[in-house]
Order: structure tokens, then C-alpha cells, then sequence
């Protein structure tokens, strides 16, 4: 505020991380350029229509009626309302009618995460027209960086020393500097691997770990397979995350859960699974649904366990009780992970911690131990000799790579056989933190960092991740000199017990699978009618016993 005010520039640019507070930075500054008659009208761009409403209710409780209904073919508004919010869509649809408007009035043009406005080239332009005659321009953005060249509007760019252009921001307020002076949560992110089965395009079944060195097809259809909701890994994962949304909760009464899908049917199929392992509906929220925007606002006032959404809630949108996150979708851009991961960190207690559960896939792990680094939107690099001649093409592959027509190939040369979820390491403040081998989903070296209390602050969740690592490794060495004396009798754990008899059942399954030709997916669902009970991740010995009795019986009638 105090450099906006001594400055008074016509465009600024502030980056600070999601939770830091830029929507009240933001309309503090409309209210003083009012105040001072600088400006008369105000205009808030916005991604998403949610976000148009939740900038007019911040802007009433600041004192400044907006209009969120507001659009280009409406032409004027009440004059109870000093400003309109608009999305970038909205301006692009005629932005000439926008442009008449910021030239009636001196107006300030407030960009919400104005990296969107460089997502088409029709937005980008849309802007530029719309908004050039503005009297002030004040940009914000938790993510000042974009998967593409496209450049930003009314962003300033400069060489770096590597004479690469890069964004130049005014004000830079980073997730290290907000996690000290204790404005975010720390994240704990809870990376999660296991044993995936797939058949490719050319009928080859392939077996791999999650998280395992592969080519990059591989790696996403390993991820794909994880995320199929008939196989085990999922169920497993969001059984787990439960489990540390019971433990937080007994600190933080009212905190939520949110799982992001890749899509609308796997959000459906996650929502069934954590009805049946909590007993209580999900709240799914869908973005092409008009409820939508209601769906979230009511979520956010309830105090209700758990909500699955596609792509709709990674940006911008405040849920504040949000402190469990399940990272279940295939995209993996540095900005969407920055994004999602925003939605878990905004702070309201002193000690609280988010948690957010994640594939053990390299390049996400990569983006969870990078969490304190500062981005600036590259867009491109200087050719310096001729070995890098290919520099520009090598770029537009990778984005032909990453794009959805080529994630929509991928799911056609695949199908999913079967997933099982072990739990590998926890990752915070740039550490790693584990326990040596494998650890079975539901055993009490998972429970040792699924259990630890909701709230802390980062000193004592640092010293408590390394206490429990330390810990466990004792035990486990004690462990292990104790059962190299002879006469003693090892003791199988409850969960050894159900890790063996998951993997009977599903290699049950897959040799049924391989008989019959009937899926996967099909044959656990048909022994689930048949015997009850929940799904193989969060199924009893009993109830394994008894698929794994029934399949056999079906095999030695067909058999006979």
C-alpha cells in the first residue's frame, strides 16, 4: 500500500502466494483511489464466475457495491453500483463495448490472476482493448508464470542475464516470506507409490511401481492407472487422507477436505468410494453445473467432511477450511499444482497444517519440494549457438506433449488391470521423511505421520517428522535382531494380513480376467454384490476371505 500510494503508477503488478490476502490489498487500494476522487468506477476481471460473486461480497463488506451480473450486451447498471466484475471470457466477447465504458468514466481495472488473460490469444487481446484507456490497472497473481510464450497484458518483461524475458513484478510477497510471518499453513504433502498393472494399445500387459524411473508415457499411464477408481490405489489414498482429516479435526472441528479429479465421471466414482468409507455424502461440484458457484458457497459455511471438484476450485476460490487435499488428476503443469496447493495453505489459526496427498510421480514431487521457490513468466530463451538451433522446437513438442489432445490419446492406448497403494515418504520444508521399505497402507508406520496432530508450528513438525522417523527405525532394528534368534515365533501384523490377502484376490481377479475376458473393475463388483461389505482397500480379513472363497468357487464350477 505504502509504495502503490507513494508511487501512484498507472499499471502495477503484485505477486503474492495464494492465502496472502490480494483481494483485500486490492479493494483497500479502490477504496482510497475513490476516496481521493482519482478514480469513479471500478472493474474487477475475474476467471470463473465464482469468483465474480466472491469479489462483489468482499467488495460490500470493504464498502463498495459491484455489480457481478453485469455484462458487455447489459450496457449500464444501477447506479447503486460503483463497479462491475467481469470474467476475461465475458471481456473477449466484445471488448469494444468494455473499452466505451472505461473511457466514459476514470476508471480502475483490478485483473485477477492476469495470467489468464494471456490463456487465448482472443482474451489477450480482449483486454488490451478494453482496458488501454484506463486511468489505473492493478494486476494480481499468486502464479506469475504461464505454461506458454504468450505474453501477458500490461505486464512489464526485461532480460535476465541469461537474456531470457521475464515478468517483472512490483511487488513480490512469495510463500517463504508469508510462511514466516505465519499468514500461510506449511503443507505436508503425502506421496503415496504401489504396484500398477495396464494393458497398452498393442495388447502387452506392463507392470511397473508408481513413481519408478519411466518414459513419460509410461509414467502417465502408470499415474492414469492409480487414479482409476476400479482399481485399489484410490480407494486406499482417500482412505488414508480421511484418516488425517479425523486426526486434524480433532483440533480444527470444522476442517475440510477437497479431492481435485481429472474429470467429471472419476469425480462422481471418487465421491461413491468416500461415501463408503465415511458414511457421509461428498459435495461434487461440477463446473459446467449452474449450482456450481452455491455448491462451494455452502460447502464452505457447513461443516461437512469432504468435496470432489474438477479443475474448479484450484484457483482463486476461497474455502478457507479446506486443510486435507487429494491430488487426484493427471494435469501436471507447474502452475495448476501451484494453484491447487494454494487452496489448502490460507491460514485463519496460528499452528494449523495442511495435508495433501499426492501420486509418487517425479514431477509432482519435484513441484512439492520446490513450494518455496519464486516463478516469473519466460517467454522464451535466447538462441545462443548452434547446437541449440532446435531450442524453439524442442518447446512447441513440449507443449504438444502436455496438451489435452495428446492426454486424451494416452487414455485410448490403455486400459487399466489392477492398482494397489503403499505409502512411501512424506514431504516438508524441503525434506523427506519415511521409513525403510515398504509401508502398507493402514499399518502403524503409515499411522506415525497419518496421525500427527493437526496443529503445529513448522519447528515442531520438523523435529516431530525426524522423532518418528528415528523412532520407527529403532523399533525396526530391534525388530529385526529380534527375530534372528532362534525359537521365536513371528507374529503376522493385521496389516501384512490384508496386504496378502489384496494381492490373492487380485491376482484371483486378473487370472479370472484372463479366462472369462470379464474387466476388472466387473468381477470386484460383482463379488462385492455377492459377499458385501466395502471395497477391497478398506475391506476386512473376513471379507477378503470371503471373495477370494467365491471367485474360487466360480472357477471350479466353470471348471466342471
Amino acid at each position: 500500500m505504502q509504495q502503490y500510494f507513494t508511487d501512484l503508477p498507472r499499471d502495477f503488478l503484485a505477486v503474492a502466494t495464494p492465502g496472502a490476502g490480494k483481494t483485500t490489498f486490492a479493494l483497500s487500494v479502490a477504496a482510497e483511489l475513490l476516496g481521493r476522487r482519482l478514480v469513479d468506477r471500478i472493474t474487477i476481471v475475474a476467471p470463473t464466475e465464482h469468483l465474480k460473486l466472491q469479489w462483489a461480497e468482499a467488495a460490500a463488506r470493504a464498502g463498495i457495491p459491484i455489480d457481478p451480473t453485469y455484462s458487455a450486451g447489459k450496457g449500464k447498471t444501477s447506479q447503486d453500483f460503483v463497479g462491475i466484475a467481469v470474467t476475461y471470457a465475458g471481456v473477449a466477447v466484445n471488448p469494444l463495448a468494455m473499452r466505451i465504458r472505461t473511457e466514459r468514466f476514470k476508471t480502475l481495472v483490478i485483473l485477477d490472476e492476469v495470467h489468464h488473460a494471456g490463456d487465448a490469444l482472443s482474451w489477450g487481446e480482449g483486454v488490451r482493448e478494453a482496458f488501454e484507456p484506463a486511468q489505473r490497472r492493478l494486476a494480481l497473481t499468486g502464479t506469475p508464470f504461464r505454461s506458454d510464450i504468450n505474453p501477458i497484458p500490461f505486464v512489464q518483461y526485461a532480460p535476465g542475464n541469461d537474456g531470457i524475458p521475464r515478468s517483472l513484478a512490483d511487488y513480490t510477497y512469495g510463500y517463504a516470506h508469508a510462511l514466516a510471518d505465519h499468514v500461510v499453513r506449511p503443507v505436508l504433502f503425502m506421496a503415496y507409490s504401489g504396484e500398477m498393472t495396464w494393458r497398452t494399445r498393442a495388447g502387452d500387459e506392463i507392470a511397473a511401481r508408481l513413481g519408478e524411473p519411466l518414459t513419460k508415457d509410461l509414467t502417465n499411464q502408470a499415474l492414469r492407472t492409480a487414479l482409476d477408481p476400479k482399481g485399489s490405489w484410490i480407494p486406499s489414498v482417500l482412505a488414508a487422507a480421511d484418516s488425517r482429516l479425523t486426526e486434524v479435526r480433532r483440533h480444527v472441528p470444522d476442517a475440510g477436505g477437497l479431492v481435485i479429479a481429472t474429470d467429471q465421471d472419476s469425480a462422481r466414482a471418487y465421491a461413491k468410494i468416500l461415501r463408503q468409507i465415511t458414511g457421509e455424502a461428498a459435495t461434487v461440484v461440477l463446473s459446467d453445473e449452474k449450482a456450481a458457484s452455491k455448491k462451494i458457497t455452502e460447502f464452505t459455511e457447513s461443516d461437512r467432511r469432504w468435496m470432489v471438484a474438477v479443475r474448479m476450485v484450484s484457483e482463486g476460490v476461497d474455502v478457507p477450511r479446506l486443510a486435507v487435499g487429494v491430488y487426484a488428476t493427471t494435469t501436471s503443469t507447474p502452475l495448476f499444482f501451484a494453484q491447487a496447493v494454494g487452496r489448502f495453505v490460507r491460514a485463519r489459526t496460528r499452528g494449523e497444517t495442511a495435508s495433501v496427498f499426492l501420486p509418487s510421480v517425479p514431477t509432482l514431487l519435484g513441484f512439492a519440494s520446490e513450494m518455496e521457490v519464486q516463478r516469473d513468466h519466460v517467454l522464451g530463451r535466447k538462441i545462443n549457438d548452434d547446437g541449440d538451433i532446435f531450442a524453439a522446437e524442442d518447446d512447441l513438442l513440449a507443449q504438444a506433449n502436455a496438451s489435452e489432445a495428446a492426454s486424451a490419446e494416452l487414455e485410448m492406448s490403455f486400459e487399466a488391470l489392477g492398482s494397489e497403494a503403499r505409502f512411501d515418504r512424506v514431504l516438508f520444508d524441503g525434506g523427506e521423511f519415511g521409513h525403510a521399505g515398504e509401508v502398507h497402507v493402514g499399518s502403524e508406520e503409515e499411522m506415525d505421520f497419518l496421525g500427527i496432530p493437526g496443529l503445529l508450528e513448522p519447528a515442531q513438525m520438523r523435529e516431530l517428522l525426524h522423532q518418528r522417523q528415528s523412532d520407527r527405525a529403532k523399533k525396526q532394528k530391534a525388530r529385526s535382531a529380534a527375530s534372528s534368534e532362534p525359537d521365536t515365533v513371528a507374529e503376522v501384523s493385521t496389516h501384512e494380513q490384508l496386504a496378502v490377502l489384496r494381492r490373492e484376490l487380485n491376482g484371483l481377479v486378473a487370472a479370472w480376467y484372463h479366462r472369462t475376458g470379464q474387466g476388472h473393475g466387473i468381477t470386484h463388483a460383482a463379488l462385492r454384490k455377492e459377499c458385501g461389505g466395502p471395497a477391497a482397500a478398506v475391506a476386512t480379513a473376513d471379507q477378503l476371505h470371503a471373495r477370494i472363497n467365491q471367485i474360487r468357487d466360480w472357477a471350479s464350477r466353470k471348471s466342471s
